[in-house]
């Protein structure tokens, strides 16, 4: 780069602006280029910063004011450490001794726009020292950004004697700047879900990530005065490995930074799917099999972010004790003969604890179980921990002392996810059981799994902990009441802890897991029966889940299957509270009332099953005939006549009868027979109470049948911002009359009764738009989120005949968009395809749906040629309108 050149310019030229922007521009893709080539990142950061001092620089010498004796040109916060990346922030501080003098005003109003018009993201103050020292007593933030400054210009000793007031207990005392950063960072947490594992996390503010680092160095040097983290080491405040890991783990969080702003070409922090894949190509991460190398970079961020949040908490519990400690008498509680209770905190009587009693390392989390009281592990005891991990190996693995003390932990009434947390964070977890430790920071690149599988599984054991609270009744109120029933509570535990374990080998993960489960029992010598059931839990964590989501469990051949695969009703009751806690465990969002009680009935009608035998032959006939006499019941009750029934009833086949419950079928019929012979299609909408639709609104129309009639509908349904879980289609054997049934919610998740006036428009609408075939409207297209558009992946579509139900299923997986479903309903009009059914499943960006159709009379699809040309129009119109 011709940089001495470009720098005079910007000294003598008539405007700087031109010859400023070109260096700025020069260096910018001169430092990209050597990113790209591996160049440290620290002398890139450094690099940016000198580029940026010398523009600066340049153009503040420019002017009269820049020969006082009495201005300065600050560096301050990031930048004043001489750090800055591509598109950091840069905050200056004009620092004036007494004030700005007269002739100042009108050169420096020409700096500041000059620095406008070079499109830096500046941000500048202009303070005199008194100033300085009184804007840094009321706010910490500015505070903090005086402790780390540089000169750029000017006399350095006026940021000498600004220096020596910020540090001063003049400005603030030591403790009360460490309370206040303290406070800081626990809100920070909490606003990233005090979690280091997000989707889209922030490099910088959320836990484990830059800034908590920063805030170490921030505290550092108002304690000690330090310049640097090098100097850490020198008051025992770090060890030589802690050192390194905070530098390798800053390093690590710079080449993410530095290569994201880069993508983004913007001042941005946050690892968005947009520029994940782009980010991992760009720093050397490639696909190998199965393994994504977005999935790798983000295992590497996660577990970096995981062993900093494990040294933040070490030195800003030194800080606790120096600081805030320092003056007051210990408290100290003996447990044993090997640990005892500081402050609240558990501590080894000596640090060699860990060496001559290697079991020890599993003791202390024990006694952290057993005594509530415990806020977490002194800060040497945790570094005598990390000294003598390397004990533990296969011997420590097989110890009978070892393995008694974990499941004693296991089996101790108290919040095992927290333990199991503290266990992962200080790395014995992953040591203990190495299965665990494959899986620990490991993602899955979709928006379905929003946690890594490790966080996945501790919230997993969550919830089920928390079954134990009264609180969880209203979420959960049959897992709440089953988890009591529960024979052996560390059964669950153990099936939760692996349940997911082997996710990202290869293989059926469950499979997989079971085997890993198995040998995890007979390690611990759990008796064969419990290894067995704990072995069938994991092996078959999703049949549940899978079963309730994606088959028609209104068919009672379909809940018989199920029963035959669940060995006794034990077997159920931990199968129920497993896949409760764990769908809820994936994506608290998917997690609703709608998924709630499909599990429920699932349970429910298995329950019955399992007390009749499933070996006993379900009798269809009974069921229908049985499920007529309680409605006619109902309807009779309500003054509808024998006749008025059966003259609806008699038009529809016995799977209606089969589908629906009781209270929905005397709703519907006494409604169509109220609604007589009107021409108009007859529309009826309700919130739900109780059973498998609690919770949302159920809408119902019955109208003259026509192939169009899915299509139309849920094309309305979609330009109405409805989400639809599930739809039913009964068409009349005996007449012209179908009734259409759609579970749905408001685009807020709420029942559409929350809106009166809103529910009576939706119903207008679905009136006027259904009463003719030839005004059924065009689809409308809808903006696709942001998120949704980094999943695309081709449509699966699958055929099937259910030569029981005479029927065909037709399964879809596809990414979510808007309009999905009356795209769907479109080729099944043009292929005169009729729908009887359908299960809605939208897992994340993914959804899952399966369609009961019928050809027009009624019968399967038995043509191979119809059925290959509906797959290609389905998938065509599908992948066509990602």
């Amino acid at each position: 780069m011709e940089t001495t050149a470009l720098a005079d310019q910007i000294a003598t030229a008539p405007s700087p602006v031109k010859a400023a922007r070109e260096l700025l521009k020069q260096a910018y893709e001169f430092d990209a280029e050597a990113f790209r080539n591996g160049v440290d990142v620290r002398e890139l950061v450094k690099s940016r910063a000198d580029t940026v001092d010398l523009v600066l620089r340049q153009i503040w010498n420019r002017y009269p004011f820049a020969q006082s004796g009495d201005i300065a040109l600050l560096a301050v916060g990031g930048y004043g450490r001489g750090e800055l990346h591509p598109h950091s922030d840069i905050d200056l501080l004009i620092l004036t001794r007494n004030g700005i003098e007269d002739d100042w005003h009108e050169d420096l109003g020409a700096f500041v726009t000059l620095l406008w018009d070079l499109k830096l993201d500046i941000g500048h103050s202009v303070r005199s020292l008194e100033e300085s020292k009184q804007a840094a007593r009321d706010d910490v933030t500015i505070l903090t950004n005086l402790l780390e400054t540089r000169t750029i210009a000017g006399p350095e000793e006026l940021r000498t004697d600004l220096s020596r007031a910020v540090y001063s207990d003049e400005v603030s005392s030591d403790r009360d700047y460490f309370i206040a950063k303290r406070e800081e960072q626990l809100k920070r947490h909490q606003k990233y879900g005090d979690t280091e594992y997000n989707l889209e996390p922030n490099i910088k503010g959320a836990p484990g990530g830059l800034r908590d680092i920063q805030n170490i160095g921030w505290i550092t040097k108002r304690h000690f005065g330090l310049d640097s983290f090098a100097d850490l080491t020198r008051f025992s405040i770090l060890t030589e490995e802690e050192h390194d890991i905070l530098l390798q783990g800053e390093n690590f969080l710079w080449r993410l930074r530095y290569g994201l702003q880069l993508i983004a070409d913007r001042n941005e922090n946050r690892l968005l799917f947009d520029h994940q894949r782009a980010l991992a190509d760009m720093l050397g991460y490639r696909d190998e099999g199965r393994h994504l190398g977005v999935e790798k970079m983000m295992q590497a961020y996660y577990r970096t972010v995981l062993a900093l949040a494990e040294l933040t908490d070490v030195i800003l519990q030194y800080y606790d004790e120096a600081i805030l400690q320092r003056d007051q008498e210990a408290r100290i509680q003996p447990l044993n003969r090997r640990f005892q209770i500081r402050d609240q905190y558990i501590e080894a009587i000596n640090t060699q604890v860990f060496a001559y009693a290697p079991y020890a390392i599993m003791e202390i989390f024990l006694l952290m179980a057993q005594h509530p009281a415990i806020k977490g592990i002194r800060a040497s005891t945790i570094r005598a921990l990390r000294a003598h991990r390397h004990l533990i190996d296969d011997q420590f693995r097989n110890d009978l002392a070892v393995t008694s003390l974990f499941m004693e932990l296991v089996k101790t009434p108290h919040p095992l996810d927290e333990t199991l947390s503290h266990m992962k964070k200080y790395n014995v977890l992953g040591r203990y059981l190495p299965e665990f430790g494959q899986i620990i920071g490991q993602m899955q690149y979709d928006l379905f799994h929003i946690f890594t599988v490790d966080t996945h599984t501790l919230r997993v054991i969550r919830n089920m902990v928390r079954l134990n609270n009264p609180e969880s009744r209203t979420e959960y109120p049959l897992a709440s009441r089953l988890v009591h029933q529960l024979p052996k509570p560390e059964v669950l535990y153990v099936a939760g802890l692996y349940h997911d374990v082997a996710k990202g080998r290869g293989g059926d993960h469950s499979e997989l897991g079971a085997d890993d489960a198995e040998a995890f029992c007979k390690r611990h010598h759990l008796s064969e029966r419990d290894t067995q059931l704990i072995a069938w839990l994991v092996e078959n964590h999703l049949l549940m889940s899978m079963t309730a989501q994606r088959k028609d469990i209104s068919d009672p051949d379909i809940i018989n299957e199920f029963a035959r695969a669940v060995p006794s009703q034990v077997h159920l009751d931990y199968l129920y509270v497993l896949t409760a806690c764990d769908i809820s465990a994936t994506n608290p969002k998917l997690w609703n009332t709608w998924r709630a009680s499909l599990l429920r009935q699932l349970y429910v009608e298995t329950k019955r099953a399992l007390r009749r035998g499933t070996e006993t032959p379900f009798n269809r006939a009974d069921w229908v005939k049985a499920t007529q006499a309680e409605a006619r019941g109902i309807l009779r009750a309500q003054g509808m006549a024998d006749e008025q029934i059966d003259a609806i009833w008699d038009t529809l086949d016995e799977e209606y009868f089969l589908q629906d419950s009781t209270v929905d079928i005397a709703w519907q019929t006494a409604a169509i027979i109220r609604h007589g012979k009107h021409p108009e299609p007859l529309v009826l909408i309700r919130d739900t109470r109780g059973g498998p639709t609690d919770g949302y609104s159920h809408i119902v129309i019955y109208v003259k049948d026509r192939v169009a009639l899915f299509a139309a509908t849920t094309a309305v349904l979609e330009q109405l911002n409805l989400n639809i879980v599930d739809a039913r289609i009964s068409v009349a054997s005996k007449g012209p009359w179908s009734i259409s049934s759609y579970v749905v919610l408001d685009e807020q998740g709420q029942p559409l009764g929350k809106d009166p006036a809103r529910k009576e428009r939706v119903r207008e609408r679905l009136v006027e738009e259904l009463d003719d075939p030839d005004d059924y409207p065009k689809i409308i297209q809808r903006r696709t989120p942001r998120q949704l558009k980094h999943f695309s992946f081709p449509t699966e579509v699958t055929l099937s005949n259910d030569t029981f139900n005479q029927r065909t299923v037709i399964e879809v997986i596809t990414p979510d968009r808007p309009g999905l479903l009356a795209r769907v309903g479109r080729v099944l009009l043009e292929h005169r395809v009729r729908l009887t059914n359908a299960k809605i499943a939208t897992l994340g960006e993914r959804v899952e749906d399966a369609f009961f159709v019928t050809d027009e009379h009624g019968w399967p699809i038995r043509d191979p040629d119809v059925c290959q040309a509906l797959q290609e129009d389905l998938r065509t119109m599908l992948d066509n309108t990602q």
